[in-house]
């Protein structure tokens, strides 16, 4: 079922898995990157930080439009929260695989925050949680050598090598991606 939204939403993200998630949804999107500062923006709950990273891509999107628009305006964030730590993006290699060893056979919870920008915000963190396959120190290295973990949150994607590693998902499928699709839907439905 496509979505028929006018004008097109704008995505605040660089990532190819939202904007892939929208495509696959045939959401009419165009993406123009924040340019945030993620590490000025800090706060303990997980949950609460990825709401506040989600909103300061939506609003630094909006202020930087030229003209006043009706355009819907999403920005997201996603940090993975295991055994009471934050993980966003591995910075390195190394930092990949001592994530993997901890993960691997564990559970974990990924927040997503979203913010949509309608003339009115809309503002909400989706969390799933994730249950990651026992490894083997081959398996860790070798996955970690495909480059893949060092471009997600977390270290890992779902839609792709990293979706073999995944043993069970409570919640919304979509969100591990990048976005909640139903949530999405929602909004945007509320919006027309």
């Amino acid at each position: 079922m496509a979505f028929l939204i006018d004008p097109v939403l704008l995505l605040a993200s660089a990532s190819p898995a939202r904007r892939r998630l929208l495509e696959q949804a045939a959401i009419p999107h165009r993406v123009q990157v924040s340019g945030v500062d993620e590490s000025s923006i800090s706060h303990s709950d997980p949950a609460e930080l990825v709401q506040r990273l989600a909103r300061a891509k939506a609003v630094a999107v909006q202020r930087s439009l030229l003209a006043p628009t009706s355009t819907p305006v999403l920005g997201c964030d996603s940090l993975l929260a295991f055994e009471g730590e934050v993980f966003g993006k591995p910075a390195d290699a190394a930092d990949a695989i001592a994530r993997w060893r901890r993960m691997a056979g564990g559970w974990g919870e990924l927040h997503t925050g979203h913010c949509l920008l309608t003339g009115q915000e809309k503002l909400t963190t989706v969390t799933t949680r994730v249950q990651f396959a026992a490894l083997s120190e081959v398996e860790i290295e070798a996955y970690v050598l495909t480059g893949e973990p060092m471009r997600c949150a977390g270290g890992f994607a779902l839609e792709g090598r990293g979706g073999a590693l995944v043993e069970r998902i409570e919640g919304c499928f979509s969100n591990v991606i990048g976005l909640s699709l139903p949530l999405l839907r929602q909004w945007l439905s509320a919006a027309l």
